[in-house]
């Protein structure tokens, strides 16, 4: 499949194979697995962070065959989570950083290019969200209130 904003093709890359059950050199358990995403969770540290210190740190290839459910949806059964996901907040974030930019930088056409596809990603996504029932469907992206979401 092609880049949605460049001309170039997709790269190939390696993906994970299907399994519905652990690997049989994976020792950990369900509850021990749990209290290890809880723990980090608490410490502060993104979903997406703790998925690579399960891989990196404790030799967990992947959490969904291991509790049942992917890490985002067990977060959301057993604690608190932001009311706007992780990616669409990063993506909030690098066009709260171009904005700045542009202030500072009036003439950067390169920047505002990339600001708009940015800003284009983000309801993209956001209608996604919308739809899945994972933002309200009053919510909007704007660029004056983003950087009050965020933080």
């Amino acid at each position: 499949m092609a880049r949605m904003h460049t001309r170039r093709k997709g790269s190939s890359r390696s993906r994970p194979p299907f399994r519905s059950t652990p690997p049989e050199w994976c020792d950990t358990n369900k509850e021990e697995l749990g209290k290890h995403v809880l723990r980090l969770y608490g410490n502060g540290i993104s979903p997406t962070m703790i998925g690579l210190t399960l891989r990196d740190q404790y030799g967990v290839p992947s959490v969904k065959p291991i509790l049942g459910t992917k890490l985002t949806s067990y977060l959301r059964e057993n604690a608190e989570v932001p009311e706007i996901p992780e990616d669409l907040a990063n993506l909030m974030r690098k066009a709260i950083g171009m904005r700045k930019h542009l202030a500072s930088n009036k003439k950067d056409l390169h920047n505002r290019r990339w600001l708009n596809l940015t800003e284009n990603k983000i309801r993209r996504l956001a209608k996604y969200y919308r739809s899945t029932g994972r933002l309200p469907s009053t919510w909007q992206y704007k660029p004056q209130t983003a950087e009050m979401l965020i933080t």
